[in-house]
């Protein structure tokens, strides 16, 4: 069937229309009789939040009747073509005689549990996980489960939408004056005792560091939400669509009981893709955290001094940061954007550093040093390839903070510095060699060097400092894996 704008939708005779979209909701052809007079609709989009709107009118009984309306996954019994070809893209027609007894026995469950089959819009998701979440939702009360059945009947509808009406519209009249539109809550801090460890990520020479045990995970979140659906609230004061930013800190906070993983990035995907399953009014989800850190301390046991399993210090040091956006598209969800990075890195090295033949003009007045202290600030981030290597699940794919922490101090050790434009590149250079699933290695760097107080100590190499002026210098500068290669060639042709 060729898809249809949301003009040629508005302008379809209103049995024609009906006709169209009958089945968008499982035998329930009642939901767009009522929505088809409240033509034109302004996008897809306004055409769902619509259907949704009568739906959350109706009484408690039509709800239910919705509900039940819905054909139990993997059943082997008559079926819209919309089910059977949701049903079929999920691997739940092609069922094992063991995964179909499974199915059926939850299944029973299910439905004497709540008095409804279990529904889930199962469009990107496979069988083992639509499994895995009908065991899960056995464990809500009949209250949530009713809401969270709704949810995934709005899913549904809106897939089946995208199915039939072209959805280019929307972007027209979302970023009409390139708006911005989002909101969201800042500052949920989480923590968690004994989260799965960390283990197997690749070994490299710079480092120690072999894994983290979690006993302590602790992080800050930050979430923005976007969608065209929302538009309303903001023009029109209209909330019937808004998930309050309470209830975003509990989703958060309650998720990071259920996660399973081991590191941030996973965990803010789980937590992006739970949004996405959730509400589908959000396109869009966007998630930053903050490692919040804590340093084993060392305690007694018996006559020997050993690290504790028990007792942790909060650090006020470097931490690591990650950040993800995942959008829902035609195909399910994908991640648009990842990243990791070290934060507040700050490195003294007392010598062995310079800074000459720079420009020299009536405005110069600092003067030229061939062996000054250096006190740098340093954030690094980095990308990979490819975008999944970052979560944690494949270790070996996993680079660690910890890691590009002590490669920065590694190389600093190394070099005489001549500049700290010179000193992140070449930083920059070895994250990627020893990691080359990495894409790149961004760099925002500054220079707190202290100044001199008193630069002769008799019978002492020391000198004293001072906090730098309050301006400071900065840099920002990108490695990529293309400088890697020039490097290498460089090198090559030198050793020649």
């Amino acid at each position: 069937m060729m898809k249809q704008t949301i003009h040629e939708v508005n302008e379809l005779p209103e049995q024609t229309f009906i006709g169209l979209f009958q089945d968008i909701y499982e035998h329930s052809s009642w939901i767009v009789k009522k929505v088809a007079p409240l033509r034109p609709f302004s996008s897809l989009q306004e055409f769902h939040h619509q259907t949704i709107r009568v739906i959350d009118e109706a009484s408690n009984q039509r709800k239910l009747d919705l509900l039940q309306a819905h054909p139990n996954l993997g059943a082997k019994i008559a079926m819209t073509t919309h089910s059977i070809n949701e049903q079929t893209g999920a691997g739940l027609t092609s069922l094992t005689a063991e995964e179909y007894e499974h199915f059926t026995n939850a299944n029973k469950t299910y439905m004497n549990r709540f008095g409804f089959p279990f529904i889930v819009a199962v469009r990107g998701k496979t069988k083992s996980t639509i499994y895995q979440s009908l065991i899960d939702r056995l464990q809500n009360d009949k209250k949530t489960e009713f809401t969270t059945a709704l949810a995934e009947v709005y899913k549904i509808a809106y897939f089946r939408l995208v199915d039939k009406i072209k959805t280019e519209e929307r972007v027209t009249m979302t970023n009409q004056s390139n708006r911005q539109m989002y909101y969201g809550k800042g500052d949920v801090f989480a923590y968690r005792t004994y989260l799965k460890p960390l283990k197997g990520v690749k070994v490299i020479p710079e480092s120690e560091f072999s894994g983290r045990n979690n006993i302590v995970f602790g992080v800050n979140v930050k979430v923005a939400i976007g969608g065209s659906q929302f538009l309303s609230s903001f023009i029109e004061g209209d909330n019937s669509l808004v998930v309050a930013t309470d209830s975003m800190k509990n989703f958060i906070q309650r998720h990071l009981g259920s996660y399973d993983g081991s590191t941030i990035e996973g965990f803010l995907k789980y937590v992006a893709e739970a949004f996405l399953d959730k509400y589908p009014q959000m396109e869009t989800v966007q998630l930053t955290g903050d490692e919040v850190p804590f340093e084993a301390t060392n305690g007694m046991v018996g006559n020997t001094l050993t690290e504790s399993k028990l007792v942790y210090k909060r650090s006020r040091n470097e931490y690591a940061q990650a950040g993800i956006k995942i959008e829902r598209t035609v195909q399910g969800q994908q991640i648009t954007e990842q990243y990791s990075k070290l934060k507040d890195l700050q490195l003294i090295k007392v010598e062995g550093n310079s800074f000459v033949g720079f420009v020299r003009d009536e405005y110069t007045t600092l003067p030229e040093d061939s062996n000054r202290p250096l006190f740098v600030y340093l954030n690094i981030g980095w990308t990979y390839t490819q975008p999944e290597d970052a979560i944690g699940d494949a270790p070996l794919s996993y680079v660690a903070a910890e890691q590009v922490k002590d490669i920065a101090c590694s190389v600093f050790n190394e070099t005489e510095t001549p500049s700290i434009q010179n000193l992140i590149y070449l930083i920059g250079i070895r994250v990627l060699e020893r990691f080359p699933q990495l894409k790149d290695v961004t760099f925002e760097s500054q220079n707190h060097t202290w100044d001199a107080v008193v630069e002769d100590i008799p019978n002492s190499d020391g000198k004293v400092y001072t906090e730098p002026k309050p301006p400071f210098g900065f840099q920002v500068f990108t490695v990529t894996q293309e400088d890697v290669k020039i490097a290498v060639t460089s090198a090559l042709e030198e050793s020649n």
